[in-house]
């Protein structure tokens, strides 16, 4: 997701969101939620319009957790991965201090990467930082500023996308606000040399044991989605492919900002279908609290059937 044209209201100088951590363990994997903010009530409607009440009432099931009476209820956290003696991050939120036209967005002060090291992540510990692509809320902790200059916020850690995602961007022409972006968030880890670019075929990439890169363009021509094999189930991370759990039960419904809405629609669907009805964790990188669940088929649809917290994980 990102903000082109934001709803409106002022961000906090602190977190809107209770400082809990969620972990699922899959056997030798652990996934993480690391909260950085609730989104604010107007995001859900601007972000997919298409949500309307009468919408959101054909899937009883979202409410209370997932929607209100306001539409649908979105957050912005990452997920800190524990994967074979590997700490990787997925997704690096807002960020900081960062200067967004979304107003929501603006200048935050949350305390972001205590919750991380509170999940024994601390920063300098993080081997691998996976965007599954190039925006605003994916990529600002990738940096932070220190002595007046954007620098990675993770040291040893090396960044990683898709090549089609970086090749789009490369080529696009940028408004200002997100030329910002880029020149806070991205290009300063290009300049220091950790940012890796990978292939990603249609039968996915292998980062590692265990950790493979699924293709799941739409919103973005390059965006992936990170599919996670534990020894006990499966789990996928979603990206923005999938924004919301209403789009389980309406798979068509699109994001505004969605770059190729035909496309995020098939993707949507070949994703669905793959985990339906199986034991595989489904976990939304927007999707407030529970976040995880099971995709079940459910009257010539699908709904999410939450999955609570590995007891002594979180």
């Amino acid at each position: 997701m990102t903000a082109t044209t934001p709803p409106q209201e002022t961000a906090t100088s602190t977190s809107t969101v209770t400082a809990t951590s969620e972990a699922w363990d899959l056997g030798e994997v652990v996934i993480h939620r690391i909260d950085e903010m609730a989104l604010p009530p107007q995001t859900g409607p601007w972000l997919l319009p298409g949500a309307t009440a009468e919408v959101l009432d054909e899937a009883p099931w979202l409410r209370p957790d997932f929607a209100d009476a306001d539409g649908p209820r979105l957050a912005s956290h990452t997920f800190a991965v524990l994967i074979g003696g590997l700490r990787v991050l997925v997704d690096t939120g807002i960020g900081n201090g960062k200067v967004r036209a979304n107003p929501a967005w603006n200048d935050l002060r949350t305390d972001y990467l205590e919750r991380l090291a509170a999940a024994g992540f601390p920063a300098e510990s993080v081997d691998l930082v996976i965007n599954t692509h190039l925006h605003t809320d994916h990529v600002g902790w990738n940096t932070e500023l220190r002595d007046g200059s954007w620098v990675p916020t993770f040291p040893r850690a090396r960044y990683l996308t898709s090549r089609a995602e970086w090749d789009y961007w490369a080529a696009a022409e940028m408004d200002e606000h997100r030329g910002q972006m880029f020149r806070d968030s991205v290009h300063p880890v290009r300049d220091s040399g950790q940012f890796d670019l990978a292939d990603v075929p249609e039968q996915g990439h292998e980062v590692v044991d265990g950790l493979r890169l699924i293709p799941a363009p739409g919103h973005t021509p390059g965006q992936v989605a990170v599919e996670l094999r534990g020894t006990g189930r499966p789990a996928l991370i979603t990206g923005d492919s999938i924004h919301h759990p209403v789009q389980l039960s309406h798979p068509h419904l699109t994001s505004c900002v969605d770059i190729d809405p035909e496309q995020a629609v098939r993707t949507r669907g070949r994703l669905l279908a793959g985990l339906a009805d199986s034991d595989a964790l489904l976990l939304g990188t927007h999707f407030p609290h529970p976040t995880a669940g099971l995709v079940r088929s459910h009257h010539g649809r699908y709904r999410l059937l939450p999955a609570p917290s590995t007891p002594g994980r979180a």
